[in-house]
């Protein structure tokens, strides 16, 4: 494949208005390299507010590289080459005058696999507060315990926010990991397979848990797994091979898709 053409630099002045009513997060024509290899091409989508959407699609098909792209965490890696435009609200999240902390404070994301600091159950979920600013000690407790409380951890820690993190079991991490991206009260949470490695009890849990979440804020849940797709999410959007094929209702995805490929994919045929 040939490199990549250089990507215009943006100018906040020229980003056009959009109609960000009723629509957390857009993309338009959002494309990404990694060097000269290509990873999303021409990706538009519009992810609906409060409500949870699936990504889904077979291994490599750039569902990971997508959530990367929607907070710029693809910025940390020196031979990425973002195209097209992110529209947080009707922020363009890659102007100029973007603050990326910012954005990353109103897009949270959480990873597969629990990535708790080397600190205290109460330091986790205060970090990022500390970040942004927050000082007074009172405050700072009342939302580590708000936080806790929205993932249903508060009950299981409150007697030991000072033990360390690395003590939690892995569903504990992985609620406290949500904890403190809830903290500092992010639009959109990003989810890239959380529930992967949970037994089947604590995957129900975590379902109605994403279900409380999607009540207050925009979800974003990347899953292999069809069934807790169709399950949990009220959109899905399938890609294939870098390309979005088809977005949707869930319900109409997954029992009347419009492409052929999107009804292969769901039916095992391939991926």
């Amino acid at each position: 494949m040939n490199a990549p053409p250089e990507t215009p630099p943006r100018s906040a002045a020229a980003t056009p208005a959009i109609d960000a009513s009723g629509i957390a997060l857009r993309t338009e024509s959002l494309s990404l390299w990694y060097g000269a290899r290509q990873v999303l091409a021409d990706v538009g989508l519009a992810v609906p507010e409060r409500r949870i959407t699936a990504l889904i699609g077979p291994s490599g098909s750039g569902k990971t590289s997508l959530l990367r792209c929607l907070n710029r965490l693809n910025d940390e890696i020196g031979d990425a080459r973002v195209g097209g435009r992110v529209y947080v609200g009707g922020t363009d999240a890659y102007a100029n005058d973007t603050l990326v902390h910012d954005l990353r404070r109103r897009v949270g994301m959480v990873f597969q696999k629990p990535n708790p600091f080397p600190l205290s159950i109460h330091d986790n979920v205060a970090w990022g507060l500390r970040l942004f600013g927050l000082r007074h000690r009172r405050e700072l407790d009342d939302r580590v315990e708000a936080a806790l409380k929205a993932v249903s951890l508060w009950d299981e820690v409150a007697a030991r926010l000072d033990d360390s993190a690395l003590d939690l079991s892995l569903g504990q991490q992985q609620r406290l990991v949500i904890a403190r991206a809830l903290a500092v009260e992010p639009e959109i949470l990003l989810l890239d397979e959380p529930a992967s490695a949970f037994d089947p009890a604590a995957t129900l849990r975590f379902e109605e848990l994403l279900h409380e979440l999607a009540r207050r804020r925009t979800l974003l849940l990347v899953t292999h797994n069809m069934q807790q797709a169709a399950r949990v999410s009220d959109y899905a959007a399938f890609l294939h091979a870098g390309r979005l094929v088809e977005f949707g209702d869930t319900d109409s995805l997954f029992t009347n898709p419009r492409e052929r490929q999107t009804e292969d994919f769901i039916t095992g045929r391939y991926g």
